[in-house]
């Protein structure tokens, strides 16, 4: 059996609070907005009630995963990016009929910043790792009594397939980013010691960003992975993958990245393990070390 062992088994059942690491001259933090209770047998549906059974400690009392929502805020000095921007002031209880989602809800990213020293303005640009609602909201919503979204001065960086293949339909809040989005290539510097990779298969331009400084790297990989347990079985994809066989792949190459010497590893949707390496255990898997 594979389990975390190395980490208080309350953290991966609750939802994250503010981290922090350093990489040289850059300051890397996990900005709270809200949390999702995920549903296990829709959002993960290749994995078994044994499994379940197995990594209980992977789920809260009610049988949820928890999952984080929020942005990953990179200063480098007086200069700030915020990645993803939460899901913004909304809130959705549970319903029974939904397989997938439970309780959802947004709307703390904004104080978070600010007891964190760091106001919207201040942020010079906003990249986002794919176009679903909980990793837009700030971008799309104004604050109460606001009439614009309050990164509405800062550059929107979306990777080319995933603007290109957007559906106004489905999401016409999209048309509301629309003025600030600036397309970005694969492999593209965004920031100082950041880059854009693409990274298809939960969506179709779904973007890592890796983060580099003081030889050593972070990367914020996005929904590749949503919860700690796919590191050991990258093999289960998300039941709302674009491309559940290359977001398998890409998994796969991804926990191996992230088993490597000097990388750190971001998953916004970890419950409160946001931070962490993929270690190797004796039976050929691996398991989520948190390091913050």
């Amino acid at each position: 059996m594979t389990t975390t062992t190395l980490v208080d088994p309350a953290r991966l059942s609750r939802e994250p609070r503010v981290r922090s690491i350093e990489l040289d001259d850059l300051t890397i933090t996990y900005v709270p907005d809200g949390a999702v209770r995920l549903k296990p047998g829709g959002w993960l549906p290749a994995a078994t009630a044994a499994d379940w059974a197995e990594h209980r400690d992977h789920l809260d009392d009610d049988g949820f995963l928890v999952a984080g929502i929020g942005g990953l805020l990179v200063e480098r000095g007086d200069r700030a990016l915020l990645i993803d921007t939460g899901f913004g002031p909304e809130s959705h209880p549970d319903d029974p009929a939904n397989p997938l989602l439970g309780r959802l809800y947004g709307g703390e990213l904004l104080d978070s910043l600010r007891r964190l020293g760091r106001t919207p303005e201040r942020i010079e640009a906003v990249a986002i790792t794919h176009l679903h609602p909980d990793h837009l909201g700030w971008a799309w919503s104004a604050a109460p009594g606001e009439t614009a979204p309050p990164f509405a001065h800062a550059a929107h960086l979306v990777a080319a397939p995933e603007w290109e293949g957007r559906d106004l339909d489905a999401e016409p809040r999209l048309a509301v980013m629309e003025p600030r989005v600036r397309t970005v290539v694969d492999g593209e510097e965004i920031f100082p010691g950041v880059r854009a990779s693409f990274a298809a298969g939960h969506t179709v331009g779904h973007t890592t960003y890796t983060i580099t400084g003081g030889g050593r790297r972070l990367i914020a990989f996005g929904d590749a992975l949503h919860a700690p347990i796919q590191v050991t079985h990258p093999e289960w994809s998300c039941g709302i993958d674009h491309d559940p066989v290359a977001s398998a792949e890409h998994r796969r190459r991804l926990v191996e990245e992230l088993s490597c010497p000097g990388t750190i590893g971001y998953g916004g949707h970890f419950a409160d393990v946001v931070f962490g390496r993929a270690e190797p255990q004796p039976d050929g898997r691996f398991t989520w070390i948190p390091v913050a």
